[in-house]
């Protein structure tokens, strides 16, 4: 029931004219007061002028304070900037007693009450300043003291003593209903070490063990350094993590509320925090005047990488989005996405990017200038048993659009790609790789200028590996991993996206768009951070099996195919893939031989015509290994 009882009280505030009265009742007590220190602490002074000089004096002080506006101030949120505006108003109340004690003794006499001791004056602003700040900060103190108490609470760590982790501190203070408890803070700074911010100890890291951890029965870490480094982050997460500890994390400044940390900001350490390198992020005023306008058609615009195109596009000043796609509960998905944030211009198709006369006839009906293609299969231990599907889609489909994109003079087309094409060592690789030689054999026929983005794994995207390791672990595991050493590039879904929208607006045409990743990440750490994430611990709770690798599938992946470099770009994250150079009639006469197998084929017919084509491709852990052994 007092819980309840102060559940509702803390849900209202104290007026500011009650703020204002109670502030002006202490500036009188501590008048009182400060006749009292001026005569040692006797009663040898007029009381009847005290008595006719603490209205007046009450008077100038709510003008001093209310020119300032501490009333306004929360008091149970009383912070620095509310000090401050205290220590302000104090010396406007000073002031002006000044003033009218030397006016009136000049013009009125000694005898007015006017005329106040400069002495008790300055100890009257001392007083002020301390019983105004005490007063407030005892409430806010007290208040936190109540209500934390029917709070259950968790007591955490602080890693960073400087300004970010002041500022966490701060927020933490402020929010009573947190649930936060800070027990101390974590810091590398040899020279903060062992001392005291806010009476509370700072840290090393090597001073947080199991016997630390039971003793302050600590919970939670919250990490608070602005720019950190991704390394010194996967480092520190990973000592906090085999301690048991969950970790937290405080988001940059830039994305603060009003520049104001809240600690409803303050989030869980997501995987995509331990990528091992800095997030890329692209800032370019251009892109606004590339979409301005312009009618965008997005191929696979159902898809994890598509349907985030979408997304992004939709920020511009688009004239019409197009989303194309044959995936039609997804499809559908996006476009009610759209249409609940009231976008206009959004048209949904329904269509397969196999159906040439199809896709013609939407390029004939909206003409678009921009092409997102996006649409492919991917998953290569499917398309390793499927080649002809791989072909069809992965190879015909892109030369559907490609070919309509000329036919409609297209301003720009841009080509999803992936790592997988580098020497491939599957299907879906050496088919995805074929689809770039397309491209590059048309860069110079006709209006349209053809761009190709080369990245590796997205996180959370359909089929990838972090939708499968949560999975696994909501059944409480095992999680598989085919094999122990296997490293694979990473990105996030909207670094993805940045990468294909920067490339629409740089490319000039013939561009293969390849980004610094860091360095790759090995999918077994991946996995036990993800455990850890979870909350659980490796190998107790859950554990790690090696299945062996899949047929073509391979350890380490590459960006680059042989005999290509690179050339930098604007952007020290963004390269440009030099490409070897090709007989372009050749390979397309070749590509045109290839998509015009029929569906009866073998499959070992299929896949010798496409390492005709890509001399690289040679098979890993599959049965068209064969083929190689009669090269």
């Amino acid at each position: 029931m007092l819980e309840k009882y102060l559940n509702k009280i803390s849900q209202r505030y104290a007026s500011k004219w009650l703020v204002l009265l109670f502030d002006t009742i202490v500036v009188a007590a501590a008048f009182f007061l400060a006749y009292l220190i001026r005569y040692n602490f006797t009663l040898d002074f007029d009381f009847s002028t005290l008595l006719t000089q603490v209205p007046y004096v009450m008077v100038i002080a709510a003008i001093s304070l209310v020119a300032v506006g501490t009333y306004k101030g929360v008091v149970r949120f009383t912070g620095f900037k509310d000090i401050i505006n205290v220590i302000i108003g104090a010396n406007i109340l000073a002031t002006i007693l000044i003033c009218c004690t030397f006016l009136s003794r000049k013009f009125l006499g000694e005898s007015s009450i006017f005329n106040i001791s400069g002495s008790i004056i300055y100890i009257h602003l001392l007083l002020n300043i301390l019983f105004l700040i005490g007063a407030k900060l005892f409430i806010k103190s007290l208040y936190n003291q109540i209500t934390q108490d029917f709070h259950k609470t968790s007591n955490v760590l602080i890693f960073g003593a400087g300004n970010s982790g002041m500022l966490t501190y701060d927020a933490i203070q402020n929010d009573t209903k947190n649930g936060f408890e800070v027990v101390g803070f974590i810091d590398d700074d040899e020279r903060k070490i062992g001392k005291k911010i806010n009476l509370v100890t700072v840290y090393g890291l090597s001073d947080i063990n199991e016997g630390f951890i039971k003793k302050n029965n600590v919970e939670d870490v919250i990490i608070s350094i602005q720019n950190i480094d991704p390394s010194r982050l996967l480092q520190i997460t990973g000592n906090l993590f085999n301690l048991g500890l969950k970790v937290k994390i405080v988001p940059p400044v830039q994305s603060w509320i009003d520049g104001d940390l809240s600690v409803g900001q303050i989030k869980e350490v997501k995987i995509e925090d331990l990528l091992g390198r800095d997030p890329i992020h692209i800032k370019n005023p251009d892109l606004i005047d590339q979409y301005d306008n312009k009618v965008i058609l997005i191929t696979g615009a159902a898809g994890s990488i598509g349907s985030e195109i979408c997304r992004k596009a939709s920020l511009y000043n688009y004239k019409k989005l197009i989303l194309v796609d044959n995936a039609e509960s997804a499809l559908y998905d996006i476009q009610q996405e759209f249409r609940q944030q009231g976008l206009d211009n959004i048209v949904a198709i329904v269509a397969d990017v196999r159906n040439k006369a199809r896709i013609d006839q939407i390029f004939n009906l909206y003409k678009p200038k921009i092409v997102f293609h996006a649409a492919a299969y991917k998953h290569v231990p499917l398309m390793e048993n499927n080649p002809y599907e791989a072909v069809s889609v992965n190879i015909g489909g892109t030369k559907n659009v490609v070919d309509v994109a000329v036919k409609h003079s297209v301003d720009k087309f841009v080509l999803i790609s992936t790592d997988k094409a580098v020497n491939p060592t599957n299907v879906m690789g050496a088919t995805k790789r074929i689809a770039e030689l397309y491209v590059s054999c048309l860069k110079d026929k006709g209006h349209t200028k053809f761009i190709t983005t080369r990245f590796g794994n997205v996180l959370g995207s359909n089929g990838s590996v972090i939708p499968l390791f949560k999975r696994q672990i909501e059944k409480g595991g095992p999680l598989t991993v085919t094999h122990k050493e296997i490293t694979r590039y990473f990105m996030t879904i909207p670094e993805a996206c940045q990468l294909v929208l920067e490339a629409a607006a740089m490319g000039n045409g013939g561009e293969i768009f390849v980004f610094d990743m860091g360095e790759p990440i090995k999918i077994f750490n991946l996995a036990k951070n993800m455990i850890i994430l979870s909350g659980l611990r490796y190998p107790e709770d859950i554990d790690i099996k090696i299945t062996g690798l899949r047929p073509g599938e391979k350890i380490y992946e590459e960006l680059l195919a042989d005999g290509e470099n690179t050339k930098k770009t604007y952007h020290e994250k963004i390269m440009i893939a030099k490409s070897r150079h090709v007989d372009t009639e050749t390979v397309e006469k070749q590509i045109n031989k290839l998509t015009g197998i029929n569906s009866l084929t073998q499959p070992l017919e299929i896949v010798s015509s496409i390492k005709a084509l890509i001399p690289e491709y040679i098979s890993n852990n599959s049965t068209y290994e064969v083929l190689d052994s009669k090269k």
